[in-house]
C-alpha cells in the first residue's frame, strides 16, 4: 500500500473510529439496544405464519408453509391459536420464544406508500413523520444525544442515516476476516504522516480503536470456537457484535440485505427460509456472546423497510408490500407473545387489497420501548421522534 493509499484509506476511516478515548468509559447502569434492519423488505408472512388463516394458503398455493403438524418437520409451530413460526428459526428462535425473550410485532411499519426501498428506509432511519425528513439526522443519533454519554456503534461499512447527527460515531465492517486494517509497521507510517499536525489526536485515536477492535474480535472468535467449525453468515456477526456490545457499547445498529425475493422465494426452504435461518443464528449467537447477565439488561428489536405482498406473484416470489412484522428480543423482555393491534387475516383487511396494513407505527413503537427503557421525558421522547405518538406495548 502507497502513500496516497495510506490517506485514502484513514480518510474514511478516522473520522468514523474517533471517540477521543470515551468509547471505553460504559455506564454500567445503561441498557443495550441494537436496532437489526433488514433491508430489501421481508416476507413476514413466511415467519409468522397466519395458519388459522384458510386465505392464507388460497394466496400462497407455491410458497406457502404448512400448518403446524407434529410429524411433519417443514411445518410451522404454533405459537397461538392464530400464528405460527417458520421452521428455518425454530432451532435458534424457539427456545427463547419458550424462555418469554422473545416477541412479535404483526402489523408495523411506516406510513410511507411508496413501496421504494430507498425512500422507506430513508423514512425509517430518519424517524420524523411524512415526509419531514432531515437528512443530517438519523433518530438513533438523536436518541444519543438525549442519553448522554451512553456509547454507540454501527456496524456497517459507513455511517448509516439512523446515526447521522450524533458526532462521532465508530463504525465497524463486519465483512471482512476480523484482521486489523493496517499492521504495525503502517500504523507508524500512518500516526507519523500527522504527527505535529491538527489531525495527530485524531488519527492516533482512529488507528488504535481500530487495532483493539481487530484484536478482541479474534481473541472471542478463538475462545468461543473451542476448535469447532465458525458459524455462518450472519451468526459470525454476532459473536462479533456481542464482543463489542458486552463491555464497551450501548447502542448498536447493523443492516442485513438479501431480502428482496421477487422470484423463487421458496416456503419452508429456500432463499427466505435460507435467509431466516442465518438471521435467527446470528441473533442467538449475540445474545450467546453477550452471557446472560448481559443479555437480560440487553433489547434487540429486528425492522425492516417494508413487508411483501400478501399473494404470491406469477414467479413463485412476493413483491413490494407494506405493513410487517417486527422482533423484539430481550433477556428480560415480557416475550411469548403476539404484541400490538391486530386484525383478522382476509381479502377485506388488506391495505388496497394486497397488503398488511400498517397498525402498529414504527415511531411509536419504538417510542414507546425507549420510554420503559431509559425513562425518557416527553421532551427527549420528541427529539427524537417528533409528533410520535409513543405506544407502551409493555415489552420491557
Amino acid at each position: 500500500m502507497d502513500r496516497r493509499q495510506f490517506l485514502f484509506t484513514l480518510a474514511a476511516t478516522v473520522p468514523a473510529l474517533t471517540l477521543g478515548g470515551k468509547v471505553f468509559a460504559t455506564p454500567a447502569t445503561s441498557p443495550r439496544f441494537l436496532l437489526v434492519f433488514l433491508r430489501g423488505g421481508y416476507d413476514a408472512n413466511n415467519l409468522l405464519v397466519p395458519y388459522a388463516s384458510d386465505f392464507y394458503y388460497e394466496s400462497r398455493p407455491n410458497i406457502a408453509v404448512a400448518r403446524p403438524d407434529p410429524q411433519d418437520d417443514g411445518s410451522a409451530r404454533a405459537l397461538d391459536a392464530n400464528w405460527a413460526l417458520a421452521p428455518a428459526v425454530l432451532k435458534s428462535m424457539g427456545p427463547l420464544w419458550d424462555r418469554k425473550q422473545l416477541a412479535f410485532v404483526p402489523f408495523a411499519g411506516t406510513d410511507d406508500l411508496s413501496r421504494s426501498h430507498f425512500e422507506t428506509q430513508d423514512n425509517i432511519e430518519s424517524g420524523e413523520a411524512g415526509d419531514a425528513r432531515r437528512y443530517a439526522s438519523g433518530f438513533m443519533g438523536r436518541l444519543s444525544g438525549v442519553l448522554r454519554g451512553v456509547p454507540p456503534i454501527a456496524f456497517t461499512d459507513a455511517l448509516p442515516l439512523s446515526f447521522r447527527g450524533a458526532g462521532d460515531v465508530p463504525n465497524v465492517s463486519l465483512k471482512g476476516n476480523g484482521n486489523a486494517t493496517f499492521d504495525d509497521r503502517q500504523s507508524k507510517i500512518l500516526a507519523g504522516m500527522y504527527q505535529g499536525t491538527a489531525l495527530q489526536a485524531q488519527a492516533a485515536d482512529g488507528l488504535q480503536l481500530r487495532q483493539d477492535v481487530a484484536n478482541d474480535l479474534k481473541t472471542e472468535m478463538t475462545a468461543a470456537s473451542r476448535g469447532a467449525v465458525n458459524a455462518r453468515g450472519f451468526a459470525q456477526q454476532g459473536e462479533r457484535m456481542a464482543t463489542l456490545m458486552r463491555d464497551r457499547f450501548r447502542l448498536g445498529f447493523v443492516d442485513v440485505g438479501g431480502w428482496d425475493t421477487h422470484v423463487n422465494q421458496g416456503g419452508a426452504q429456500g432463499q427466505l427460509a435460507n435467509n431466516l435461518d442465518n438471521l435467527s443464528q446470528g441473533l442467538a449467537a449475540f445474545a450467546d456472546g453477550l452471557g446472560e447477565k448481559e443479555w437480560n439488561d440487553t433489547v434487540v428489536v429486528v425492522v425492516s423497510e417494508f413487508g411483501r405482498t400478501f399473494r404470491e406473484n406469477g414467479n413463485k416470489g412476493t413483491d413490494h408490500g407494506h405493513g410487517t412484522t417486527y422482533w423484539v428480543l430481550g433477556g428480560k423482555i415480557d416475550g411469548g407473545r403476539i404484541a400490538g393491534q391486530q386484525v383478522a387475516i382476509n381479502a377485506g383487511n388488506l391495505l388496497q387489497n394486497r397488503d398488511y396494513p400498517v397498525l402498529n407505527n414504527y415511531r411509536d413503537v419504538l417510542g414507546g420501548l425507549m420510554r420503559r427503557m431509559y425513562g425518557l421525558s416527553d421532551k427527549d421522547l420528541g427529539t427524537v421522534f417528533p409528533g410520535a405518538k409513543p405506544t407502551d406495548l409493555r415489552l420491557v
